[in-house]
Protein backbone atom coordinates (compact mmCIF):
# COMPACT_ATOMS: atom_id res chain seq x y z
CA UNK A 1 0.00 0.00 0.00
CA UNK A 2 1.55 3.54 -1.01
CA UNK A 3 -1.32 5.86 -0.71
CA UNK A 4 -1.59 7.12 3.28
CA UNK A 5 -3.79 8.74 5.49
CA UNK A 6 -1.87 10.07 8.63
CA UNK A 7 -3.84 10.71 11.86
CA UNK A 8 -0.99 12.83 12.97
CA UNK A 9 -1.12 15.17 10.14
CA UNK A 10 -4.39 16.10 10.07
CA UNK A 11 -3.84 16.81 14.07
CA UNK A 12 -1.56 19.60 13.29
CA UNK A 13 -4.36 22.02 13.23
CA UNK A 14 -4.92 21.40 16.64
CA UNK A 15 -2.12 23.60 17.04
CA UNK A 16 -4.13 26.88 15.65
CA UNK A 17 -7.05 25.82 17.70
CA UNK A 18 -7.40 28.55 20.88
CA UNK A 19 -6.79 27.37 24.65
CA UNK A 20 -10.34 27.87 25.59
CA UNK A 21 -11.46 24.98 22.89
CA UNK A 22 -8.87 22.44 24.08
CA UNK A 23 -10.25 22.37 27.57
CA UNK A 24 -11.44 18.67 28.39
CA UNK A 25 -13.74 17.08 30.57
CA UNK A 26 -12.34 14.68 33.15
CA UNK A 27 -15.61 12.12 32.15
CA UNK A 28 -13.79 12.03 28.00
CA UNK A 29 -14.51 8.11 27.03
CA UNK A 30 -11.05 7.72 24.69
CA UNK A 31 -9.40 4.79 24.83
CA UNK A 32 -5.82 4.46 26.39
CA UNK A 33 -3.28 3.48 23.77
CA UNK A 34 -2.11 0.78 25.86
CA UNK A 35 -5.61 -0.80 25.60
CA UNK A 36 -6.68 -3.89 23.43
CA UNK A 37 -7.08 -2.60 19.84
CA UNK A 38 -9.87 -5.19 19.75
CA UNK A 39 -11.98 -3.48 22.24
CA UNK A 40 -11.44 0.00 20.57
CA UNK A 41 -14.80 1.81 20.30
CA UNK A 42 -15.80 5.43 19.91
CA UNK A 43 -19.83 6.09 20.27
CA UNK A 44 -19.11 9.68 18.45
CA UNK A 45 -18.13 8.01 15.24
CA UNK A 46 -20.91 5.54 15.68
CA UNK A 47 -23.55 8.67 15.96
CA UNK A 48 -22.12 10.36 12.96
CA UNK A 49 -21.99 6.98 10.76
CA UNK A 50 -25.83 6.73 11.37
CA UNK A 51 -25.93 10.58 10.14
CA UNK A 52 -24.48 9.70 6.97
CA UNK A 53 -26.18 6.27 6.27
CA UNK A 54 -29.76 8.95 7.22
CA UNK A 55 -28.53 11.72 4.51
CA UNK A 56 -28.81 13.91 7.77
CA UNK A 57 -27.00 16.97 6.10
CA UNK A 58 -28.21 18.65 9.90
CA UNK A 59 -27.34 16.28 12.09
CA UNK A 60 -23.72 15.90 10.17
CA UNK A 61 -23.60 19.68 10.29
CA UNK A 62 -23.72 19.57 14.57
CA UNK A 63 -20.37 17.06 14.54
CA UNK A 64 -18.38 19.57 12.91
CA UNK A 65 -16.53 22.16 14.82
CA UNK A 66 -17.48 25.73 13.66
CA UNK A 67 -16.04 28.26 16.13
CA UNK A 68 -13.36 27.64 15.39
CA UNK A 69 -14.62 26.18 11.51
CA UNK A 70 -13.27 22.46 10.79
CA UNK A 71 -10.29 22.54 8.94
CA UNK A 72 -10.97 19.63 5.58
CA UNK A 73 -8.53 18.53 3.58
CA UNK A 74 -10.36 17.11 0.02
CA UNK A 75 -8.81 15.96 -3.63
CA UNK A 76 -9.79 19.29 -4.69
CA UNK A 77 -7.99 21.28 -1.83
CA UNK A 78 -8.16 22.75 1.64
CA UNK A 79 -10.88 24.37 3.20
CA UNK A 80 -11.82 25.90 6.34
CA UNK A 81 -15.97 25.65 5.08
CA UNK A 82 -17.71 23.96 7.94
CA UNK A 83 -20.04 22.67 5.50
CA UNK A 84 -18.02 21.34 3.23
CA UNK A 85 -17.61 17.72 4.99
CA UNK A 86 -21.60 17.73 5.55
CA UNK A 87 -22.11 18.43 2.54
CA UNK A 88 -20.08 15.70 0.60
CA UNK A 89 -21.39 13.14 2.98
CA UNK A 90 -25.00 13.75 2.89
CA UNK A 91 -25.29 13.63 -0.74
CA UNK A 92 -24.23 9.83 -0.59
CA UNK A 93 -28.23 8.86 0.31
CA UNK A 94 -29.50 10.62 -2.87
CA UNK A 95 -27.04 8.32 -4.49
CA UNK A 96 -28.40 5.12 -2.83
CA UNK A 97 -26.33 4.99 -0.06
CA UNK A 98 -27.67 1.65 1.53
CA UNK A 99 -24.87 0.28 4.23
CA UNK A 100 -21.95 1.82 5.47
CA UNK A 101 -18.84 -0.03 7.02
CA UNK A 102 -16.45 2.08 8.90
CA UNK A 103 -13.06 0.76 9.61
CA UNK A 104 -10.82 2.52 11.70
CA UNK A 105 -7.34 1.16 11.11
CA UNK A 106 -5.10 3.68 13.95
CA UNK A 107 -6.33 5.31 16.75
CA UNK A 108 -4.31 7.86 18.79
CA UNK A 109 -4.94 9.79 21.68
CA UNK A 110 -3.21 12.81 20.71
CA UNK A 111 -3.53 14.25 24.77
CA UNK A 112 -7.02 14.08 26.67
CA UNK A 113 -10.06 15.05 25.20
CA UNK A 114 -8.57 14.90 21.84
CA UNK A 115 -8.73 11.27 19.60
CA UNK A 116 -7.20 11.34 15.90
CA UNK A 117 -8.11 8.70 14.09
CA UNK A 118 -7.34 6.81 10.24
CA UNK A 119 -10.56 5.28 8.66
CA UNK A 120 -11.82 3.58 6.14
CA UNK A 121 -15.28 3.44 4.62
CA UNK A 122 -16.85 0.90 2.96
CA UNK A 123 -20.02 2.49 0.67
CA UNK A 124 -22.26 -0.28 -0.47
CA UNK A 125 -25.00 1.54 -3.20
CA UNK A 126 -28.18 0.45 -4.43
CA UNK A 127 -29.19 2.50 -7.81
CA UNK A 128 -31.82 1.74 -10.67
CA UNK A 129 -28.19 0.74 -12.66
CA UNK A 130 -27.64 -1.87 -9.81
CA UNK A 131 -25.58 -2.33 -6.90
CA UNK A 132 -22.26 -0.53 -6.53
CA UNK A 133 -19.70 -0.35 -3.70
CA UNK A 134 -16.82 2.42 -3.23
CA UNK A 135 -13.78 2.92 -0.66
CA UNK A 136 -14.05 5.90 0.69
CA UNK A 137 -9.96 6.48 3.35
CA UNK A 138 -9.55 9.06 5.69
CA UNK A 139 -8.24 10.72 8.92
CA UNK A 140 -10.37 12.52 11.55
CA UNK A 141 -9.40 14.40 14.67
CA UNK A 142 -12.30 14.66 17.27
CA UNK A 143 -12.02 17.08 20.23
CA UNK A 144 -14.23 17.60 23.24
CA UNK A 145 -15.35 20.27 24.81
CA UNK A 146 -17.59 20.56 27.92
CA UNK A 147 -18.73 16.59 27.27
CA UNK A 148 -19.40 17.20 23.48
CA UNK A 149 -17.13 15.80 20.90
CA UNK A 150 -16.74 17.97 17.63
CA UNK A 151 -14.08 17.20 14.65
CA UNK A 152 -12.15 19.91 14.35
CA UNK A 153 -10.28 18.32 11.17
CA UNK A 154 -10.35 15.48 8.87
CA UNK A 155 -8.58 14.51 5.56
CA UNK A 156 -10.24 12.65 2.95
CA UNK A 157 -9.70 11.05 -0.52
CA UNK A 158 -11.84 10.35 -3.56
CA UNK A 159 -13.96 7.05 -3.86
CA UNK A 160 -12.54 4.31 -5.13
CA UNK A 161 -13.94 0.87 -6.51
CA UNK A 162 -14.36 -1.40 -4.04
CA UNK A 163 -12.29 -4.66 -4.77
CA UNK A 164 -12.50 -8.06 -4.41
CA UNK A 165 -9.95 -10.44 -2.13
CA UNK A 166 -9.31 -13.74 -1.84
CA UNK A 167 -7.52 -12.99 1.49
CA UNK A 168 -9.32 -12.93 4.40
CA UNK A 169 -10.18 -8.89 5.84
CA UNK A 170 -9.87 -8.03 9.20
CA UNK A 171 -13.88 -7.33 10.72
CA UNK A 172 -12.29 -5.10 13.04
CA UNK A 173 -8.69 -3.80 12.90
CA UNK A 174 -6.47 -4.09 15.65
CA UNK A 175 -5.48 -0.41 15.42
CA UNK A 176 -2.99 -0.89 17.44
CA UNK A 177 -0.81 -3.26 14.93
CA UNK A 178 2.24 -1.36 14.75
CA UNK A 179 3.77 -0.66 18.01
CA UNK A 180 5.66 2.82 17.97
CA UNK A 181 8.57 2.82 15.90
CA UNK A 182 11.19 3.32 18.54
CA UNK A 183 10.34 -0.06 19.77
CA UNK A 184 11.10 -1.47 17.01
CA UNK A 185 14.82 -2.19 17.48
CA UNK A 186 14.07 -3.69 21.20
CA UNK A 187 11.21 -6.41 19.34
CA UNK A 188 13.34 -7.64 17.31
CA UNK A 189 16.35 -8.43 19.84
CA UNK A 190 13.57 -9.95 21.96
CA UNK A 191 12.03 -11.88 18.94
CA UNK A 192 15.92 -13.36 17.58
CA UNK A 193 16.01 -14.79 21.20
CA UNK A 194 12.84 -16.66 21.56
CA UNK A 195 13.66 -17.38 18.27
CA UNK A 196 17.03 -19.37 18.94
CA UNK A 197 15.18 -21.20 21.89
CA UNK A 198 12.14 -22.00 19.78
CA UNK A 199 13.91 -22.95 16.34
CA UNK A 200 12.09 -20.73 14.96
CA UNK A 201 12.92 -17.76 12.14
CA UNK A 202 12.03 -13.93 12.31
CA UNK A 203 9.72 -12.17 9.78
CA UNK A 204 9.90 -8.67 10.05
CA UNK A 205 6.47 -7.25 8.21
CA UNK A 206 7.67 -3.60 7.66
CA UNK A 207 4.05 -0.97 7.40
CA UNK A 208 1.93 0.84 9.59
CA UNK A 209 -1.42 0.88 11.20
CA UNK A 210 -2.78 3.15 8.34
CA UNK A 211 -2.21 0.53 6.27
CA UNK A 212 -4.93 -1.41 5.46
CA UNK A 213 -3.18 -4.46 2.81
CA UNK A 214 -1.12 -4.52 6.44
CA UNK A 215 -4.28 -5.51 8.36
CA UNK A 216 -5.48 -7.99 5.74
CA UNK A 217 -1.72 -9.68 5.90
CA UNK A 218 -1.95 -10.11 9.43
CA UNK A 219 -5.47 -11.18 9.69
CA UNK A 220 -4.44 -13.97 6.99
CA UNK A 221 -1.42 -15.18 9.58
CA UNK A 222 -3.79 -15.52 12.46
CA UNK A 223 -6.34 -17.58 10.04
CA UNK A 224 -6.95 -20.88 10.46
CA UNK A 225 -5.70 -21.88 7.30
CA UNK A 226 -1.96 -19.96 8.09
CA UNK A 227 -1.77 -19.99 11.86
CA UNK A 228 -0.55 -23.27 12.27
CA UNK A 229 2.52 -22.83 9.62
CA UNK A 230 2.98 -19.23 10.83
CA UNK A 231 2.85 -19.97 14.80
CA UNK A 232 4.91 -23.40 14.16
CA UNK A 233 7.92 -21.85 11.93
CA UNK A 234 7.96 -18.27 12.49
CA UNK A 235 7.58 -14.94 14.95
CA UNK A 236 6.27 -12.19 13.25
CA UNK A 237 7.19 -8.72 14.33
CA UNK A 238 5.69 -5.73 13.06
CA UNK A 239 8.13 -2.47 11.86
CA UNK A 240 6.47 1.02 12.24
CA UNK A 241 7.30 2.84 8.94
CA UNK A 242 5.85 6.14 10.29
CA UNK A 243 5.12 8.44 7.44
CA UNK A 244 7.53 6.46 4.76
CA UNK A 245 9.97 8.46 7.77
CA UNK A 246 10.83 6.21 10.59
CA UNK A 247 12.90 3.20 10.97
CA UNK A 248 14.69 4.00 7.72
CA UNK A 249 17.71 2.46 9.21
CA UNK A 250 15.92 -0.76 9.78
CA UNK A 251 14.93 -0.54 6.03
CA UNK A 252 17.89 -0.01 4.52
CA UNK A 253 19.86 -2.53 6.75
CA UNK A 254 17.07 -5.56 6.10
CA UNK A 255 17.14 -4.17 2.09
CA UNK A 256 13.42 -2.83 2.49
CA UNK A 257 12.92 -0.85 -0.18
CA UNK A 258 9.89 1.49 0.75
CA UNK A 259 9.74 3.63 -2.56
CA UNK A 260 7.73 -0.09 -3.47
CA UNK A 261 4.93 0.21 -0.88
CA UNK A 262 4.24 -2.06 2.11
CA UNK A 263 3.85 -4.28 3.88
CA UNK A 264 7.19 -5.63 2.49
CA UNK A 265 8.53 -8.53 4.55
CA UNK A 266 12.07 -9.67 5.91
CA UNK A 267 13.03 -12.85 7.22
CA UNK A 268 15.83 -13.69 9.30
CA UNK A 269 17.82 -16.39 11.31
CA UNK A 270 18.08 -17.04 14.82
CA UNK A 271 21.62 -15.03 14.60
CA UNK A 272 20.07 -12.17 13.01
CA UNK A 273 21.15 -13.21 9.63
CA UNK A 274 18.90 -11.80 6.51
CA UNK A 275 17.87 -14.61 4.21
CA UNK A 276 15.67 -12.97 2.19
CA UNK A 277 13.53 -9.34 1.96
CA UNK A 278 10.90 -8.68 -0.70
CA UNK A 279 11.99 -6.29 -3.04
CA UNK A 280 9.53 -5.18 -5.61
CA UNK A 281 6.70 -4.78 -3.72
CA UNK A 282 5.72 -8.50 -3.94
CA UNK A 283 2.92 -8.49 -1.03
CA UNK A 284 2.19 -4.38 -1.07
CA UNK A 285 -1.57 -4.95 -2.82
CA UNK A 286 -3.45 -7.65 -1.49
CA UNK A 287 -5.57 -7.66 -3.66
CA UNK A 288 -3.00 -8.59 -6.24
CA UNK A 289 -2.08 -11.50 -4.00
CA UNK A 290 -3.82 -14.38 -3.13
CA UNK A 291 -3.40 -17.26 -0.37
CA UNK A 292 -1.55 -19.46 -2.66
CA UNK A 293 1.34 -16.47 -2.64
CA UNK A 294 1.48 -16.23 1.03
CA UNK A 295 1.62 -19.71 2.18
CA UNK A 296 4.62 -20.76 -1.29
CA UNK A 297 6.40 -17.58 0.89
CA UNK A 298 5.88 -19.23 4.09
CA UNK A 299 6.78 -23.10 2.76
CA UNK A 300 9.71 -21.65 1.08
CA UNK A 301 11.42 -20.07 3.99
CA UNK A 302 10.50 -21.82 7.25
CA UNK A 303 13.69 -22.95 9.03
CA UNK A 304 15.31 -26.69 7.40
CA UNK A 305 14.44 -28.93 10.60
CA UNK A 306 10.83 -27.71 9.58
CA UNK A 307 10.82 -28.97 5.68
Amino acid sequence: MKTIYMSWVAAIVLFTLPAAFAQTTPQAHTKKASESASSFAFEPLDNWKAAVLAGNKAALMNFYSTNPPARSKTPQGETLDPAEEPNFWASLKPEGLDKLTVLVLEAKTVQPGVMALVVRMEADFKTSAGEKSAIISGAQVWMQRLGDWKIVSTQRGDPGEKRARTLPEPARPNTQLYPPPEEAQSEISTALAAAAKQHKRVILVFGGNWCYDCHVLDTTFRSKTFAPIVNENYIVIHINVGNYDANLDLAKKYEIPLEKGVPSLAILDPDGKLLVSQKNGEFESTVRIGPEDVLEFLKKWRPDHKS
